[in-house]
C-alpha cells in the first residue's frame, strides 16, 4: 500500500469513528469514499484535513466550497443552518475529521 493510499484509509477510518460517536450506525461507505479521496491532494496538511466547529471563516469556507460547489445548495441559511447543527453534535469531538463533518452536513441537507 503505498503512503497516499494509507493516509487516505486513516483518514478514513478515523472519519468512520467520529461517525460512529455521533450515532450514525449505517454508514455509506460510498458516500464517505467519495468524501476522503476529494481530500487526496491535501492529505498531507493535517489542517485541511480537520474543520474547526468554533471558527466562523472556516464555516462559512465548508458552505461555499462544499456545500454550494459540491452540493449544489445556493440556500445560505439553510446551508449554514445544517452546518451548525452538525458543528453542535460533533462539539464533543476535539479534532473534527472533515469527511466526517462533510458527510454529516450532507445527510442534514438530504
Amino acid at each position: 500500500m503505498s503512503d497516499l493510499a494509507e493516509k487516505l484509509a486513516k483518514l478514513k477510518q478515523t472519519a468512520e469513528g467520529q461517525l460512529k460517536e455521533c450515532g450514525v450506525s449505517n454508514v455509506d461507505h460510498e458516500l464517505l469514499e467519495t468524501l476522503v479521496n476529494r481530500l487526496r491532494t491535501m492529505v498531507d496538511n493535517k489542517d485541511a484535513t480537520l474543520v474547526s466547529g468554533q471558527d466562523a471563516s472556516e464555516l462559512e469556507t465548508v458552505r461555499r466550497n462544499f456545500v454550494e460547489k459540491k452540493l449544489g445548495i445556493t440556500d445560505k441559511e439553510k446551508a449554514m443552518a445544517a452546518i451548525h447543527k452538525v458543528a453542535e453534535k460533533m462539539s464533543g469531538i476535539r479534532m473534527k475529521s472533515r469527511p466526517a463533518f462533510y458527510y454529516l452536513v450532507q445527510q442534514e441537507l438530504s
